[in-house]
């Protein structure tokens, strides 16, 4: 499914945040280092963030805006030291608890896969998604579930 029409549905359905600005994303790419892929750009374009299913604070899915995007190692653990994970792992999806959905922004993507980043067990993760468009399909057809641990 198109990148446009999960953002439709996204928009109808849950709840998003007012869109980031173009200076805003471009301040982020700054602060991060690394640039945003066409399909989290077409998203944070669309809304800065969105909570999916219910309203924050309940949200099983809270894609973080962009202001709270950090590398995964300092979210899970408070430490950004290489010990403590991947520099190129940034969490993307707060999941509640400590876990997350992790993007990984290594240059050699084109499009970043994201990862299951369970707070036991991380560093050590599991892809789950080839793409943000990909994980946002099958989140929003979930229910609102962890749709990886069901497979």
């Amino acid at each position: 499914m198109p990148i446009d029409a999960l953002l439709a549905a996204l928009s109808q359905h849950h709840f998003p945040n007012p869109p980031a600005t173009p200076a805003q994303i471009a301040a982020f790419e700054s602060r991060v280092g690394w640039k945003l892929d066409a399909d989290l750009r077409a998203f944070y374009l669309h809304c800065d963030g969105a909570a999916l299913f219910e309203s924050p604070p309940d949200a099983n899915y809270r894609i973080l805006p962009l202001a709270e995007i950090r590398r995964a190692r300092l979210a899970v653990f408070g430490r950004d030291d290489d010990a403590y994970g991947s520099p190129s792992l940034y969490a993307l999806v707060d999941m509640q608890d400590t876990n997350y959905v992790v993007v990984d922004v290594e240059p050699k993507f084109t499009r970043y896969p994201l990862f299951d980043a369970f707070h036991e067990t991380f560093p050590a993760v599991e892809q789950i998604a080839p793409s943000f468009g990909d994980l946002l399909m099958r989140a929003l057809d979930s229910g609102g579930r962890s749709f990886w641990l069901e497979e």
